[in-house]
């Protein structure tokens, strides 16, 4: 089988297609791939702010319609950049086994970070729970490929920046880590970690898929991406869901807060893993309804 997986062109994208197809050949040796490199909107516009842009999707909806316009067969993603909802024709096929889901520092260790120190990152989401952990942090944006991100340390005051654990690993870069920070004071982005292959509803590739589907990744990414949906798809204030996977049992940790930090909601539920998705929401809800998330959002 010959299979086009769409990816970006960034070399962690690349690492991340090319792992896929490495697990897809190990699984079936007969499957061949070549790679669609894709040039998306979040690409091209590298000097604005990701939420700006329109948040979720500025990273992926350009390679998903390479693959329902037939020039692919595969889109590979960082499940994080996914919208909480899936284009009509697309499904998402596989979650392989997942890695690191923590944000990591790199320049200095949090508790090191001088007074009033200047921290570097593009999402909301870290800044303000950096914020909420010490406020007498200043925060500016961060754009670019990984390694743009590392060069700013130590450049135009900036102390640190925050980026994906995984993403560094991924790079062979994990030694430049100076704190990998622990989820229970810094809650993962939706997906963090994990990566998601999608491919069209009526395609043969969704066999090929099924053979490197990791069953807990699945279930932990379904539970965050089912708080996310709940909270309207692409919350427009920081947010935040980690599930991790104990037997059958899944415990859902959710986060809602206020860009500067002052307000941090939290809620977490455990329940039957087989209603992953069912968890997630009803996190979500519980955040909405009974902790004030709702007026946050301006929704009541």
């Amino acid at each position: 089988m010959r299979l086009r997986v769409a990816t970006r062109g960034s070399a962690l994208a690349r690492w991340q297609a090319d792992h896929v197809v490495a697990l897809l050949h190990k699984a079936d040796p007969g499957i061949e791939a070549q790679a669609v490199i894709v040039e998306t909107s979040g690409d091209r516009r590298r000097d604005v702010p990701i939420w700006e842009l329109g948040g979720k999707g500025v990273f992926v909806k350009e390679v998903q319609a390479a693959v329902l316009d037939g020039r692919a067969d595969l889109a590979v993603h960082s499940a994080k950049d996914l919208p909480s909802s899936t284009p009509d024709g697309l499904v998402i096929g596989a979650v392989p086994e997942r890695a690191d889901v923590r944000d990591a520092l790199v320049g200095a260790r949090l508790d090191d970070l001088p007074q009033g120190a200047l921290v570097a990152t593009g999402s909301l989401r870290r800044r303000a729970q950096l914020a909420h952990l010490r406020p007498d942090l200043r925060f500016e944006g961060l754009r670019g490929n990984m390694d743009t991100r590392l060069d700013r340390v130590g450049r135009d005051g900036v102390a640190a920046v925050v980026v994906a654990a995984a993403a560094l690993d991924r790079l062979g870069w994990g030694d430049r880590i100076d704190e990998r920070l622990d989820v229970a004071a810094m809650l993962p982005q939706v997906g963090q970690g994990a990566l998601a292959v999608e491919c069209r509803t009526d395609d043969d590739a969704r066999c090929a898929l099924g053979r490197i589907e990791h069953a807990p990744a699945r279930r932990a990414v379904d539970a965050e991406r089912g708080f996310l949906a709940e909270l309207g798809g692409d919350c427009s204030l920081p947010a935040a869901a980690h599930a991790t996977l104990a037997g059958d049992s899944l415990r859902v940790r959710g986060l809602l807060a206020t860009t500067d930090g002052a307000t941090v909601l939290r809620h977490e539920l455990s329940g039957p893993a087989s209603a992953a998705a069912a968890l997630g929401r009803s996190v979500a809800r519980h955040l909405l309804d009974e902790q004030g998330g709702a007026r946050l959002l301006g929704r009541g």
